[in-house]
């Protein structure tokens, strides 16, 4: 009767939440993969195997559960939580709880580092950059280096930070990175390497981790195999989500922590691997059997839940042509008659037409535009659809609008409270020193130039020197420092107090200030649910919310509105209608990714997680003219483009083929040559008489 709650799973799903557990015991057991395909109720296997240890008699204290958002993290404890309920009770909630170590790989990371600091050299009392900071860091050493000043251009500082990271998430060499993704920045290989070397010691002296750190600190501390036995028998049970959507540096950290396997599981699907510009790799599920042959288990789940019988059959095809791939072939209860759409129009703008043609249609019968979307490989082949939107006045959302963190008037106070955590970072040092009029470059590395060498940085702020032109401001701003660093404010408050010494130059610095404070009185009320300032800005820096005032589009009113996004966007979300634009060589698979068969695979596996985002229609649109955005082209800058080659000839059969719009004979006139077919300019008289 216990397990009662498992009654709902199907057989293979069973199957893994029982993998190894035993009744009442809940032992680490072997190794086990979870190949989860779309729609399989991935989440909700995992979440019922984590319960199950826990009913079973597993510590959720040493449970160790890693997802990729700290929302999926919170979601999925949430889940466990209702699942125990039903054998538990009220004490479920004591035990999920007790589940402490449910995060990104990032924040665990953090977590991790604070605890063995001292092990490993590093000062536990560090701050973490995220991407901005890191870049802007990367510009100042970049400059101090004479490289911004070079007679050829040299890479930006964006450009800079995604080689590095890619060299660090990828475990690869400089030059390798360079050769196979960067080739334009080849011939600065010995600059570069000079740059990195500059960038991780002026981290080092300020006290300072980026998000590439958080993962490289961790896989170095666990080379040392005392460290790695140390902190891998904290979890008798380690969990990961989305596997294929791993680095080599995470998957090497798992590999240290847990070398025999024994406790691990990990789920994911090797055909929605969609995120190799992220350096993640499909290598690492797929040979993960490989890593503890023969003790691996791998379980497949291919009842899916989400899409009819005839779009399953042709996404299985498409992916079956893959050249590597776990076997498994989606099947579902759910029968219909009608085909998945291979829709062939003349352009894009004809192409926008058709989609927003089915989509009032479809409203019209009861699907709401929030269950439809529309699907693109990248975000400008949406430019024409958007006109068109805006021109029928139908209200969408475009994914991909900037996150909370991002806005500028958001990054300052966070700058502030991080200034008071750590004021040896120079990077929000000389943020939050320009915030004051008055205060440039030279003047705001004067006084960070004081405070670094002093034994206490903000006791000697009132000895620095005062910049000349700043005025009353430098007052206020040392009261401010004495405000928040004699710890009389508890949290909150402190950010209530940096808020409202931000908020004249707010009004100063932004014309829209009034919107812009929003965000800032929303800032804390997030920050309400931190227990102190050094974990609200370690977590919200890893994970940080979507802002509302800095969506992509404009505000709406509408209570309904159709959804624009990209495949990667798109992943892990359903719709009952989907639309697939400009699938044809040269956009999917993009004519920027069909150099190596790894690029090819990777873009198959895009167009198969397009496709299976639908529920109950899905339409691939085929645009025959196709605008370029190259700029060698010449003239019209159209192309002629084909149907994509993921789906050959013979898959034809499994999709309804149709052309829009249909041809139209045009109907015989007797109008004369010479006369106007409308006479526009006595309409136009008429239109102010009176009928």
């Amino acid at each position: 009767m216990v397990a009662a709650y498992l009654d709902a799973l199907n057989p293979e799903q069973r199957q893994a939440v029982e993998h190894g557990v035993e009744a009442g015991r809940a032992e680490p057991a072997p190794p086990l993969l979870i190949i989860a395909g779309a729609g399989s109720g991935k989440t909700n296997t995992l979440a019922h195997r984590v319960a199950h240890l826990i009913v079973n008699g597993a510590d959720p204290r040493r449970i160790l559960l890693m997802t990729f958002s700290r929302r999926a993290a919170s979601e999925m404890t949430g889940r466990v939580e209702r699942i125990g309920r039903r054998v538990m009770g009220d004490k479920a909630s004591v035990l999920t709880d007790a589940m402490a170590w449910a995060g990104t790989f990032h924040g665990v990371g953090a977590r991790l580092l604070r605890d063995i600091a001292e092990q490993i050299g590093l000062d536990p009392a560090f701050t973490i950059h995220d991407r901005e900071d890191a870049a802007d860091l990367m510009n100042l050493v970049r400059h101090e280096l004479g490289y911004s000043k070079l007679d050829s251009r040299f890479p930006a500082k964006a450009t800079c930070l995604s080689i590095y990271s890619r060299c660090v998430n990828a475990q690869a060499p400089l030059e390798e990175v360079l050769r196979t993704v960067f080739p334009w920045c080849a011939t600065w290989a010995a600059e570069l390497r000079t740059l990195f070397a500059g960038y991780v010691e002026a981290k080092q002296k300020q006290n300072v981790l980026d998000y590439d750190d958080l993962l490289l600190y961790w896989a170095q501390a666990v080379t040392d195999p005392h460290l790695a036995a140390e902190i891998g028998e904290r979890f008798d049970h380690i969990l990961v989500d989305e596997y294929q959507d791993t680095n080599r540096l995470q998957a090497s950290i798992l590999l240290a922590l847990k070398p025999d396997g024994r406790g691990l599981t990990v789920v994911g699907d090797d055909a929605q691997s969609i995120y190799a510009f992220r350096a993640a790799t499909v290598r690492n599920i797929l040979d993960f059997p490989g890593h503890f042959t023969p003790e691996a288990t791998v379980l497949t789940l291919e009842r899916n839940y989400r899409s009819t019988q005839p779009i399953l059959s042709a996404a299985n095809a498409v992916i079956e042509l893959a050249a590597e791939r776990f076997t498994k072939n989606l099947w579902t209860e759910r029968q219909s008659d009608g085909a998945p759409r291979l829709v062939t129009v003349r352009s894009e703008t004809d192409q926008a037409r058709y989609v927003v043609e089915q989509v009032l249609a479809r409203r019209e019968t009861g699907t709401a535009l929030k269950q439809q979307a529309v699907l693109f490989r990248t975000s400008s082949h949406s430019g024409a659809l958007e006109v068109e939107l805006t021109r029928r006045n139908i209200p969408y959302v475009k994914f991909g609008g900037l996150k909370f963190l991002d806005a500028a008037h958001v990054k300052d106070v966070m700058a502030v409270l991080r200034f008071l955590q750590n004021p040896r970072d120079r990077v929000v040092g000389f943020r939050v020193m320009q915030l004051m009029p008055g205060v440039g470059p030279v003047s705001a590395q004067r006084v960070l130039d004081h405070i670094t060498t002093a034994p206490d940085p903000l006791a000697a702020l009132a000895s620095a020197p005062a910049p000349a032109r700043i005025g009353p401001d430098w007052a206020g701003f040392l009261e401010l420092v004495a405000d928040l660093a004699n710890g009389d404010l508890s949290w909150p408050a402190e950010l209530e107090r940096a808020r409202q010494w931000y908020e004249p130059h707010l009004d100063r610095i932004h014309e829209d200030g009034e919107i812009r404070l929003g965000d800032l009185l929303q800032l804390e009320q997030i920050a309400a649910g931190y227990p102190s300032r050094e974990r609200f800005l370690t977590e919200l820096t890893l994970d940080p919310p979507d802002a509302t005032s800095d969506q992509s589009g404009v505000p709406l009113l509408d209570e309904d509105y159709l959804i624009l996004s990209t495949i990667h966007s798109a992943k892990g979300q359903e719709w009952t209608s989907v639309f697939v634009l400009n699938a044809v060589d040269g956009c999917l698979p993009s004519d920027l990714g069909t150099g190596q068969t790894a690029e090819i695979e990777e873009e198959r596996r895009l167009l198969y997680v397009a496709m299976t985002r639908a529920k109950d229609e899905l339409h691939i649109m085929l645009p025959q003219r196709f605008f370029t955005h190259n700029q060698q082209a010449q003239g019209d800058r159209h192309v002629h483009v084909s149907r994509t080659r993921f789906i050959p000839k013979g898959l034809l059969g499994l999709f309804e083929k149709t052309s829009w719009p249909m041809a139209v004979q045009p109907a015989p006139t007797s109008t004369p040559a010479h006369a106007p077919r409308i006479d526009v300019a006595e309409r136009l008289r008429g239109m102010w008489w009176l009928a």
